[in-house]
């Protein structure tokens, strides 16, 4: 099944049959992330942790004490949004990276959760390869095709994709990752720099790409990488043996692993 996506860019207000979903904490605390822009622009309500509100639909992702919950209990929660979607079918659903901020779940552990959701939903582009299809192998080729100024920094990056040689799957990848917000700050307002600086560090030291200053294209082309990195759950020396090509690396395993 082919979804809708967005780029994960801040937004403050959506069209009237569209519903903003945003991960929460069971006590409606609604103090930071896409909580917060839930209660200021969408209705989302102080003391309401899960369910409707205004334009706004809680996935509860950490308990009434504001702790992580175990990954079966959040769900639990989205198979309640599942059936939700499925009995409001004129009702759009614009789904943010539940769970995945404040929460700290990686996007592999929650994204496969909606696969199979109705149609009227509208993914975080990081979710796409966890709800259509399987992650590429990272190789060498594929790596050296699209992590270049040409590609990254091109005024029209999907007709730069577009144009080299790699399967459907690789330049799905390839537009995810150059798209993924990671510098200065990323999706979740979190700051990545300093680990974007170490990343290019530790490179430059490889011999992996040619790193003559940290200016902010370097670190640009640094947050794609690190997008690579938390996108493949792997370090910056697994992705150096890709890149040197002594290693494909498969992607990582789907799985709903409960914490316990």
């Amino acid at each position: 099944m082919t979804y809708q996506y967005h780029d994960e860019s801040i937004i403050k207000n959506l069209a009237e049959d569209t519903v903003f979903v945003f991960g929460s904490n069971m006590a409606g605390t609604h103090q930071g992330g896409a909580a917060k822009i839930a209660l200021n622009h969408f209705g989302a309500t102080k003391g309401v942790g899960r369910g409707w509100a205004g334009q706004s639909f809680a996935i509860p992702t950490m308990n009434e004490h504001l702790q992580q919950m175990p990954l079966s209990q959040i769900q639990h929660y989205v198979e309640d949004f599942k059936i939700y979607t499925k009995n409001h079918p004129k009702t759009k659903y614009f789904i943010t990276a539940v769970g995945c901020g404040v929460a700290g779940y990686k996007v592999e552990e929650i994204a496969p959760m909606f696969k199979g959701i109705s149609h009227n939903v509208i993914f975080p582009v990081s979710f796409r390869p966890f709800v259509e299809k399987t992650l590429p192998k990272l190789t060498q080729h594929l790596l050296h095709a699209f992590i270049q100024n040409t590609v990254i920094f091109n005024d029209d990056v999907v007709q730069a994709v577009q144009a080299l040689d790699l399967s459907e799957a690789e330049k799905s990848l390839a537009k995810i990752v150059i798209n993924t917000p990671m510098y200065p700050i990323d999706s979740n307002g979190r700051d990545r720099s300093y680990e974007i600086s170490d990343i290019l560090n530790t490179l430059k030291n490889k011999n992996v790409l040619e790193l003559n200053s940290y200016n902010e294209e370097t670190k640009i082309l640094g947050g794609v990488i690190l997008a690579i990195l938390e996108l493949y759950n792997i370090n910056e020396h697994d992705f150096i043996a890709a890149w040197h090509g002594q290693k494909e690396i498969a992607p990582p395993k789907a799985a709903h692993r409960a914490k316990k």
